[in-house]
């Protein structure tokens, strides 16, 4: 049956052929009064699509799956108590599609940390029916996690904002960064500058911590003040104690010596991940802390008034996502994952378009 049983979409069907993309039907969960169908205009390729298809993260998913957590398009079926959606409208839907609303986590604006969580893809819905992903000709998803797109935005550059941006976005709200604050990223890649452009706009004063040195550039020219290359040797010395907070954004991490980046922080910093390796961090000392009392964490998306707050800042402020287009297709899907893999000049990030190309006018 296609749709409104079924989507057609580019899956993945083997973690061993994990860039081995075919079209075939996906279903789609039954559809309730607070549902949203959007038939998808773009779809940005996010690195957890990547560390998922590959088994990279080390879980089980559920085969064939189709991955996909950027997504854009037009509202075309509305639920009947759905309240802020309406037919036609363009409207996006990131990492969560779905949660209970009803527990703690969520009454509190958590509902990214709710033990009842559903991801975009890969999760099972409460009827059994697993989620799938944007690289589709349509998605169903509450409205609680579907999202109206200011006007001042560009489908394909906003596209990334919904899972990188919110990632990215959230932290950096919640740790504080604003005037007077000094924040440093770590990583300027897909995640790392956003990380950038939010911290920025947000009035902070913005430095990017990299192993590449041929990205100062790019920093600059994205509102870094400076770039700080750490292949060089003894390259936090003149750097102590000087940040509020670092914004982890590299999935390398494992790599790293981490009291060199401990020492960077001001009394009580924190070095914040975003960034998840597919390998175990490094082994750490509880003394590695106590230099100057700093803090590791982590965080996991962002919450509905961060992803309102987010889109409203940069549609105001016309912030503009670093995107590289292509075309969805099985060669499309698998040319965007695979360089994503190999980091082959990724700058910043890939959003699949042209749906209609690939699946036909819908809705």
């Amino acid at each position: 049956m296609p749709y409104p049983e079924t989507a057609e979409a580019f899956v993945v069907s083997d973690i061993k052929k994990w860039s081995d993309f075919k079209k075939q039907e996906v279903k789609l969960k039954p559809f309730t009064e607070h549902d949203v169908d959007i038939a998808i205009d773009a779809c940005g390729v996010c690195a957890s699509d990547v560390h998922t298809i590959t088994g990279g993260w080390g879980e089980e998913i559920p085969l064939p799956l189709c991955v996909g957590h950027e997504v854009i398009g037009r509202a075309i079926k509305v639920g009947d108590k759905v309240k802020n959606v309406k037919v036609g409208d363009r409207v996006g839907v990131g990492a969560q599609c779905g949660a209970d609303l009803t527990c703690g986590n969520c009454k509190a604006d958590q509902e990214n940390y709710c033990p009842n969580s559903i991801d975009t893809y890969g999760a099972p819905h409460p009827d059994g029916t697993i989620s799938q992903g944007g690289y589709a000709s349509h998605m169903r998803a509450h409205e609680y996690f579907t999202f109206k797109i200011p006007d001042g935005l560009d489908t394909n550059l906003a596209a990334p904002m919904l899972c990188a941006g919110l990632t990215t976005y959230s932290p950096l709200v919640r740790l504080g960064a604003g005037p007077g604050k000094k924040v440093a990223v770590v990583g300027l890649g897909g995640l790392g500058h956003f990380g950038v452009l939010w911290a920025k706009a947000l009035g902070a004063e913005v430095y990017v911590i990299s192993h590449s040195p041929n990205k100062k550039d790019d920093a600059l020219e994205l509102g870094a003040k400076d770039f700080i290359c750490s292949k060089d040797k003894d390259w936090a010395k003149p750097w102590k104690f000087t940040f509020d907070f670092i914004l982890n954004c590299a999935d390398a991490t494992d790599k790293f010596n981490m009291p060199d980046y401990f020492s960077t922080l001001k009394v009580n910093g924190t070095f914040h991940m975003v960034g998840f390796p597919d390998n175990p961090l490094p082994s750490m000392m509880a003394q590695d802390f106590a230099p100057n009392g700093c803090y590791i964490g982590a965080s996991h998306i962002g919450n509905r008034p961060e992803m309102e707050a987010m889109l409203e800042l940069a549609s105001k402020q016309k912030i503009k996502s670093w995107v590289q287009t292509i075309d969805i297709s099985a060669e499309g899907c698998k040319e965007a994952v695979e360089r994503v893999y190999k980091n082959d000049n990724v700058r910043y990030r890939f959003t699949l378009v042209n749906f209609d190309k690939a699946f036909g006018k819908r809705g």
